[in-house]
């Protein structure tokens, strides 16, 4: 209800200016440290500011939803093949899609099971995503990346 808004709204707010203050610095770090060091960007504070944002925006969804990690995992990786290299546009869409992914999870949990039982939606997101990352960290470590 309203009363976990009121509780998330705070944490929620301080993540998203810390993290939104810098996706400028964001899209540097892409190039490496060394790169995003002589362009300017205060690498250490940016990456600790970063986390912290981070941080509390992860605490306070958990608190909140519970544990639903396969939504946060998965779709940012789909949604960067549509952004491209700016995490502003990687955000945005990242929320979008996570919430209507979440959403449609929840959809199906209720509709899975007969007689009016349910499966939490994290059952289903973990169903889904559970391959799919395994995929995606098979694909990466076959290229090199990791």
């Amino acid at each position: 209800g309203w009363v976990h808004v009121g509780f998330l709204l705070p944490y929620a707010a301080a993540g998203l200016l810390l993290i939104v203050r810098h996706t400028r610095e964001l899209d540097i770090l892409a190039l490496g440290e060394e790169s995003s060091h002589y362009l300017g960007v205060a690498v250490s504070r940016v990456r600790l500011e970063l986390l912290l944002g981070a941080s509390l925006l992860t605490a306070g969804a958990v608190s909140v939803s519970g544990v639903i990690g396969f939504v946060g995992l998965v779709v940012p990786h789909l949604m960067r093949l549509l952004a491209g290299p700016s995490h502003g546009r990687l955000l945005v869409l990242s929320a979008l899609c996570g919430s209507l992914t979440l959403l449609w999870a929840d959809v199906a949990a209720r509709l899975i099971l007969p007689g009016g039982q349910e499966l939490p939606a994290g059952v289903v997101t973990a169903l889904v995503g559970g391959p799919f990352f395994f995929y995606l960290l098979k694909t990466r470590q076959s290229r090199g990346i990791w």
